[in-house]
Protein backbone atom coordinates (compact mmCIF):
# COMPACT_ATOMS: atom_id res chain seq x y z
CA UNK A 1 0.00 0.00 0.00
CA UNK A 2 1.38 3.44 -0.91
CA UNK A 3 1.69 6.29 1.58
CA UNK A 4 -0.96 8.22 -0.35
CA UNK A 5 -3.46 5.36 -0.38
CA UNK A 6 -2.85 4.65 3.30
CA UNK A 7 -3.55 8.25 4.29
CA UNK A 8 -6.57 8.48 2.03
CA UNK A 9 -7.90 5.29 3.63
CA UNK A 10 -7.44 6.89 7.04
CA UNK A 11 -9.28 9.98 5.82
CA UNK A 12 -12.20 7.88 4.63
CA UNK A 13 -12.39 6.07 7.96
CA UNK A 14 -12.31 9.35 9.86
CA UNK A 15 -15.06 10.75 7.67
CA UNK A 16 -17.24 7.72 8.39
CA UNK A 17 -16.54 7.63 12.12
CA UNK A 18 -17.20 11.35 12.53
CA UNK A 19 -20.86 10.58 11.90
CA UNK A 20 -21.05 8.21 14.86
CA UNK A 21 -19.37 10.31 17.53
CA UNK A 22 -20.85 10.17 20.97
CA UNK A 23 -19.99 12.23 24.03
CA UNK A 24 -19.94 10.56 27.42
CA UNK A 25 -18.29 13.49 29.15
CA UNK A 26 -21.24 14.16 31.46
CA UNK A 27 -20.26 11.09 33.51
CA UNK A 28 -16.59 10.69 32.71
CA UNK A 29 -13.88 12.23 30.56
CA UNK A 30 -11.17 10.56 28.49
CA UNK A 31 -8.19 12.67 27.47
CA UNK A 32 -5.46 11.84 24.95
CA UNK A 33 -1.83 12.86 25.46
CA UNK A 34 1.72 11.86 24.50
CA UNK A 35 4.34 10.10 26.61
CA UNK A 36 7.88 11.51 26.46
CA UNK A 37 6.26 14.90 25.82
CA UNK A 38 6.58 16.74 29.17
CA UNK A 39 4.17 19.60 29.76
CA UNK A 40 2.85 21.52 32.80
CA UNK A 41 -0.62 19.97 32.49
CA UNK A 42 0.94 16.70 33.66
CA UNK A 43 1.61 18.22 37.06
CA UNK A 44 -2.10 18.98 37.33
CA UNK A 45 -2.89 15.51 36.00
CA UNK A 46 -0.68 13.71 38.51
CA UNK A 47 -1.72 15.78 41.52
CA UNK A 48 -5.47 15.43 40.93
CA UNK A 49 -6.17 19.05 40.01
CA UNK A 50 -8.35 18.03 37.05
CA UNK A 51 -10.40 15.51 39.04
CA UNK A 52 -11.04 18.08 41.74
CA UNK A 53 -11.99 20.93 39.39
CA UNK A 54 -14.12 18.84 37.04
CA UNK A 55 -15.82 16.70 39.67
CA UNK A 56 -15.81 13.57 37.47
CA UNK A 57 -13.28 10.80 36.80
CA UNK A 58 -10.68 11.66 34.17
CA UNK A 59 -9.06 8.82 32.23
CA UNK A 60 -5.79 9.61 30.46
CA UNK A 61 -4.75 7.56 27.42
CA UNK A 62 -1.37 7.91 25.70
CA UNK A 63 -0.98 7.91 21.90
CA UNK A 64 1.93 7.75 19.47
CA UNK A 65 0.62 10.23 16.89
CA UNK A 66 -1.92 12.99 16.43
CA UNK A 67 -3.59 11.03 13.63
CA UNK A 68 -4.38 8.27 16.14
CA UNK A 69 -5.87 10.94 18.42
CA UNK A 70 -8.16 12.04 15.60
CA UNK A 71 -9.37 8.48 15.07
CA UNK A 72 -10.05 8.06 18.80
CA UNK A 73 -12.10 11.26 18.88
CA UNK A 74 -13.97 10.19 15.75
CA UNK A 75 -14.98 6.91 17.40
CA UNK A 76 -16.08 8.66 20.59
CA UNK A 77 -13.39 7.00 22.71
CA UNK A 78 -11.68 10.33 23.49
CA UNK A 79 -13.25 13.72 24.22
CA UNK A 80 -10.14 15.92 24.49
CA UNK A 81 -6.73 15.68 22.83
CA UNK A 82 -3.98 17.63 24.57
CA UNK A 83 -1.11 18.71 22.36
CA UNK A 84 -2.45 17.41 19.05
CA UNK A 85 -0.30 18.60 16.19
CA UNK A 86 -1.85 21.09 13.79
CA UNK A 87 -1.15 18.97 10.65
CA UNK A 88 -3.09 15.90 11.89
CA UNK A 89 -5.87 18.24 13.00
CA UNK A 90 -5.93 19.74 9.50
CA UNK A 91 -5.93 16.28 7.90
CA UNK A 92 -8.94 15.24 9.98
CA UNK A 93 -10.97 18.40 9.47
CA UNK A 94 -10.19 18.38 5.75
CA UNK A 95 -11.76 14.90 5.65
CA UNK A 96 -14.93 16.25 7.24
CA UNK A 97 -14.31 15.30 10.86
CA UNK A 98 -16.05 17.87 13.05
CA UNK A 99 -13.20 18.89 15.36
CA UNK A 100 -12.45 22.29 16.81
CA UNK A 101 -9.25 23.76 18.17
CA UNK A 102 -9.83 25.33 21.59
CA UNK A 103 -6.36 26.35 22.77
CA UNK A 104 -2.69 26.58 21.82
CA UNK A 105 -1.01 23.87 23.87
CA UNK A 106 2.67 24.43 23.15
CA UNK A 107 5.08 25.96 20.63
CA UNK A 108 8.18 23.89 19.92
CA UNK A 109 10.09 24.59 16.73
CA UNK A 110 13.25 23.07 18.26
CA UNK A 111 11.52 19.85 19.30
CA UNK A 112 10.16 18.57 15.99
CA UNK A 113 12.55 17.89 13.16
CA UNK A 114 14.16 15.53 10.70
CA UNK A 115 17.59 13.97 11.30
CA UNK A 116 20.03 12.71 8.66
CA UNK A 117 22.33 9.77 9.40
CA UNK A 118 25.78 11.04 10.35
CA UNK A 119 27.48 8.51 8.07
CA UNK A 120 26.00 10.25 5.02
CA UNK A 121 27.68 13.58 5.87
CA UNK A 122 24.71 15.48 4.45
CA UNK A 123 23.80 18.93 5.76
CA UNK A 124 21.96 21.99 4.47
CA UNK A 125 24.76 22.67 1.98
CA UNK A 126 24.35 19.38 0.09
CA UNK A 127 20.81 18.35 1.01
CA UNK A 128 20.04 17.44 -2.62
CA UNK A 129 22.09 14.27 -2.00
CA UNK A 130 19.08 12.97 -0.04
CA UNK A 131 17.40 12.01 -3.30
CA UNK A 132 17.01 8.26 -3.55
CA UNK A 133 17.32 7.78 0.22
CA UNK A 134 14.99 5.97 2.68
CA UNK A 135 13.12 8.16 5.15
CA UNK A 136 10.95 7.33 8.17
CA UNK A 137 8.13 9.88 8.59
CA UNK A 138 4.97 9.78 10.76
CA UNK A 139 2.51 10.61 7.97
CA UNK A 140 -0.08 13.33 8.54
CA UNK A 141 1.72 14.87 11.52
CA UNK A 142 3.64 18.08 12.24
CA UNK A 143 6.85 16.19 11.46
CA UNK A 144 5.42 15.23 8.04
CA UNK A 145 4.56 18.84 7.27
CA UNK A 146 8.02 20.00 8.33
CA UNK A 147 9.61 17.28 6.21
CA UNK A 148 7.65 18.34 3.11
CA UNK A 149 8.49 22.01 3.61
CA UNK A 150 12.19 21.32 4.18
CA UNK A 151 12.42 19.12 1.11
CA UNK A 152 10.69 21.85 -0.89
CA UNK A 153 13.16 24.42 0.45
CA UNK A 154 16.13 22.26 -0.54
CA UNK A 155 14.60 21.33 -3.92
CA UNK A 156 14.70 17.63 -3.08
CA UNK A 157 12.37 15.61 -5.33
CA UNK A 158 10.34 13.59 -2.81
CA UNK A 159 9.22 11.22 -5.57
CA UNK A 160 12.76 9.82 -5.52
CA UNK A 161 12.59 9.06 -1.79
CA UNK A 162 11.43 5.80 -0.22
CA UNK A 163 9.09 7.16 2.46
CA UNK A 164 8.05 4.79 5.25
CA UNK A 165 5.19 5.72 7.59
CA UNK A 166 6.62 5.26 11.10
CA UNK A 167 5.71 6.58 14.56
CA UNK A 168 8.65 8.56 16.02
CA UNK A 169 9.63 5.88 18.55
CA UNK A 170 9.72 3.20 15.85
CA UNK A 171 11.58 5.51 13.50
CA UNK A 172 14.21 6.25 16.14
CA UNK A 173 14.79 2.53 16.72
CA UNK A 174 15.10 1.79 13.00
CA UNK A 175 17.43 4.77 12.57
CA UNK A 176 19.68 3.57 15.38
CA UNK A 177 19.93 0.18 13.63
CA UNK A 178 21.00 1.86 10.38
CA UNK A 179 17.82 0.97 8.50
CA UNK A 180 16.94 4.56 7.57
CA UNK A 181 18.91 7.39 5.97
CA UNK A 182 16.73 10.10 7.48
CA UNK A 183 14.02 10.06 10.10
CA UNK A 184 11.55 12.62 11.42
CA UNK A 185 9.87 12.97 14.80
CA UNK A 186 9.63 14.83 18.08
CA UNK A 187 10.16 14.65 21.84
CA UNK A 188 12.18 11.83 23.37
CA UNK A 189 12.31 10.02 20.04
CA UNK A 190 13.90 13.07 18.37
CA UNK A 191 16.49 13.22 21.13
CA UNK A 192 17.44 9.59 20.42
CA UNK A 193 17.51 10.28 16.67
CA UNK A 194 20.06 13.05 17.20
CA UNK A 195 22.44 10.55 18.80
CA UNK A 196 22.97 9.10 15.32
CA UNK A 197 22.70 12.11 13.02
CA UNK A 198 22.20 15.81 12.47
CA UNK A 199 19.35 18.16 11.61
CA UNK A 200 19.32 20.09 8.36
CA UNK A 201 17.77 23.24 9.85
CA UNK A 202 17.51 24.55 13.39
CA UNK A 203 14.17 25.58 14.88
CA UNK A 204 14.98 29.25 14.32
CA UNK A 205 15.92 28.59 10.68
CA UNK A 206 12.65 26.73 10.13
CA UNK A 207 10.65 29.61 11.62
CA UNK A 208 12.38 32.01 9.23
CA UNK A 209 10.98 29.88 6.40
CA UNK A 210 7.49 30.02 7.92
CA UNK A 211 7.61 26.45 9.25
CA UNK A 212 5.85 26.96 12.58
CA UNK A 213 5.56 24.02 14.95
CA UNK A 214 2.87 24.11 17.58
CA UNK A 215 0.12 21.92 19.01
CA UNK A 216 -3.41 22.64 20.12
CA UNK A 217 -6.04 21.27 22.45
CA UNK A 218 -8.69 19.79 20.16
CA UNK A 219 -12.13 18.34 20.83
CA UNK A 220 -15.10 17.00 18.86
CA UNK A 221 -17.50 19.87 18.16
CA UNK A 222 -20.45 18.02 19.66
CA UNK A 223 -18.60 17.52 22.94
CA UNK A 224 -17.78 21.23 23.09
CA UNK A 225 -21.39 22.27 22.53
CA UNK A 226 -22.90 19.69 24.88
CA UNK A 227 -20.35 20.05 27.70
CA UNK A 228 -19.05 23.59 27.31
CA UNK A 229 -18.76 24.19 31.05
CA UNK A 230 -16.72 21.02 31.51
CA UNK A 231 -14.44 21.97 28.63
CA UNK A 232 -13.90 25.46 30.03
CA UNK A 233 -13.00 24.02 33.43
CA UNK A 234 -10.48 21.69 31.77
CA UNK A 235 -8.88 24.58 29.89
CA UNK A 236 -8.79 26.63 33.10
CA UNK A 237 -6.84 23.96 34.99
CA UNK A 238 -4.47 23.62 32.02
CA UNK A 239 -3.93 27.38 31.88
CA UNK A 240 -3.28 27.52 35.63
CA UNK A 241 -0.65 24.78 35.32
CA UNK A 242 1.02 26.65 32.45
CA UNK A 243 1.01 29.88 34.47
CA UNK A 244 2.52 28.06 37.43
CA UNK A 245 5.31 26.72 35.24
CA UNK A 246 5.93 30.04 33.50
CA UNK A 247 6.16 31.84 36.87
CA UNK A 248 9.28 29.80 37.59
CA UNK A 249 9.18 29.53 41.37
CA UNK A 250 7.80 25.97 41.42
CA UNK A 251 9.73 24.52 38.50
CA UNK A 252 11.85 22.13 40.58
CA UNK A 253 8.79 20.64 42.26
CA UNK A 254 6.82 20.48 39.04
CA UNK A 255 9.67 19.02 36.99
CA UNK A 256 9.98 15.92 39.15
CA UNK A 257 6.24 15.20 38.86
CA UNK A 258 6.07 15.99 35.14
CA UNK A 259 9.08 13.83 34.29
CA UNK A 260 7.66 10.84 36.14
CA UNK A 261 4.28 11.21 34.45
CA UNK A 262 5.93 11.58 31.03
CA UNK A 263 8.02 8.44 31.59
CA UNK A 264 11.28 10.38 31.40
CA UNK A 265 14.44 11.06 33.35
CA UNK A 266 14.17 14.53 34.97
CA UNK A 267 17.22 15.79 33.08
CA UNK A 268 15.76 14.68 29.73
CA UNK A 269 12.38 16.16 30.61
CA UNK A 270 14.00 19.46 31.53
CA UNK A 271 15.95 19.48 28.26
CA UNK A 272 12.70 19.06 26.33
CA UNK A 273 10.84 21.65 28.39
CA UNK A 274 13.60 24.16 27.72
CA UNK A 275 12.69 23.99 24.02
CA UNK A 276 8.97 24.53 24.69
CA UNK A 277 6.94 27.68 25.25
CA UNK A 278 3.45 27.72 26.73
CA UNK A 279 1.39 30.77 25.69
CA UNK A 280 -0.71 32.45 28.37
CA UNK A 281 -4.47 32.73 27.88
CA UNK A 282 -4.12 36.29 26.59
CA UNK A 283 -1.31 35.28 24.23
CA UNK A 284 -3.27 32.31 22.88
CA UNK A 285 -6.25 34.57 22.20
CA UNK A 286 -4.12 37.21 20.46
CA UNK A 287 -3.79 37.76 16.70
CA UNK A 288 -0.47 35.87 16.76
CA UNK A 289 -2.34 32.69 17.62
CA UNK A 290 -6.09 31.98 17.71
CA UNK A 291 -7.02 35.54 16.84
CA UNK A 292 -6.20 34.86 13.20
CA UNK A 293 -2.73 33.49 12.54
CA UNK A 294 -3.58 29.88 13.47
CA UNK A 295 -6.43 29.79 10.96
CA UNK A 296 -4.21 31.21 8.21
CA UNK A 297 -1.43 28.76 9.05
CA UNK A 298 -3.86 25.83 8.86
CA UNK A 299 -4.85 26.78 5.32
CA UNK A 300 -1.17 26.85 4.37
CA UNK A 301 -0.63 23.40 5.89
CA UNK A 302 -3.65 22.03 4.03
CA UNK A 303 -2.41 23.37 0.71
CA UNK A 304 0.99 21.76 1.26
CA UNK A 305 -0.67 18.40 1.94
CA UNK A 306 -3.00 18.87 -1.03
CA UNK A 307 -0.11 19.65 -3.37
CA UNK A 308 1.74 16.58 -2.08
CA UNK A 309 -1.32 14.41 -2.75
CA UNK A 310 -1.69 13.57 0.95
CA UNK A 311 -5.25 14.89 1.15
CA UNK A 312 -7.78 15.10 -1.69
CA UNK A 313 -8.86 18.67 -1.09
CA UNK A 314 -8.19 21.50 1.35
CA UNK A 315 -11.10 23.40 2.86
CA UNK A 316 -11.70 26.90 1.56
CA UNK A 317 -11.07 28.20 5.08
CA UNK A 318 -10.27 26.79 8.50
CA UNK A 319 -11.80 29.69 10.43
CA UNK A 320 -14.73 27.55 11.59
CA UNK A 321 -12.39 24.88 12.99
CA UNK A 322 -11.02 27.27 15.62
CA UNK A 323 -13.21 28.38 18.53
CA UNK A 324 -11.46 30.52 21.18
CA UNK A 325 -14.67 31.15 23.15
CA UNK A 326 -14.10 28.30 25.60
CA UNK A 327 -10.60 29.54 26.43
CA UNK A 328 -11.87 33.12 26.70
CA UNK A 329 -14.46 31.93 29.22
CA UNK A 330 -11.68 30.81 31.57
CA UNK A 331 -10.87 34.45 32.24
CA UNK A 332 -14.10 34.77 34.18
CA UNK A 333 -13.32 31.87 36.49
Amino acid sequence: MTIKSKLLGTLAALSFMSGVQASNAADELTVAYFLEWPMPFQYAKATGMYDEALGIPVTWVSFDTGTAMSAAMASGDVQIAVSQGIPPFVVATSAGQDLILTDVAVSYSENDNCVVAETLEIDKNNANELEGKKVGVPIGTAAHFGFLEQMKHFNVDISTLEIVDMAPADGAAAFAQGNLDMVCGWGGALRRMKEHGNVLLTGAEKEELGILVFDGISVPADFASEDSELLTKFLKVTADANAMWNAGDKKAEMLEVIAKDAGMDPADAEASLNTFSFPSVDEALSDKWMGGNVQTFMLGVAKVFQDAGSIPQALDTYVDTVDPSYLAATKGQ
